[in-house]
């Protein structure tokens, strides 16, 4: 709700700038600004779809994945999600396309899937490790270890014995 209300909301302004469509050349007027500004403008540009580069992976729920593999996808759906932004801004009043707040963007989800991400699957595997070594031995499961997703076989298919094959 957040990102709608601070990415799609019409702007009041006298003049719309053209739309920026040549990558780097937004970070580079940022820059020109002067480095308070252009850390406040980097920084807007990192943190507004950050959060997703930590919840995307939570959603899976899985544990033992490949960090590469976990990192792309991230990226590719924080990418998309971004692009989905941008292009809603063409029909806002006010918003242009920037080619650099998509970069940015990504580069946030990156970052931040990379800060914590890693670093939080290491450490619930390691407290399923430990809860498995405590039930085996009669204690029981660790806490929390029900909400962890089973990643091995799910049974056989359930069928109902009464319905009949159409002719």
């Amino acid at each position: 709700m957040l990102v709608a209300w601070v990415t799609l909301r019409p702007l009041d302004v006298a003049w719309v700038t053209a739309p920026n469509l040549t990558p780097l050349a937004g970070i580079k007027a940022d820059l020109a600004l002067g480095p308070a500004e252009a850390a406040r403008r980097f920084g807007e540009g990192l943190l507004l779809l950050a959060p997703l580069g930590v919840l995307l992976p939570m959603a899976d729920g899985r544990l033992y994945v490949s960090p590469w593999a976990s990192l792309a996808r991230t990226v590719a759906a924080g990418a998309l999600v971004s692009l989905a932004v941008e292009l809603l801004q063409t029909a806002v009043p006010g918003q242009v396309v920037d080619v650099d707040s998509l970069l940015l963007n990504s580069a946030g989800v990156a970052l931040a899937h990379l800060l914590v991400v890693p670093a939080g699957r290491a450490r619930l595997r390691r407290r399923k490790d430990a809860g498995e070594g405590r039930s085996s031995s009669g204690t029981g499961a660790g806490r929390g270890s029900a909400l962890l997703r089973d990643e091995g076989s799910q049974g056989a298919t359930p069928t109902i014995p009464r319905v009949g094959i159409a002719p």
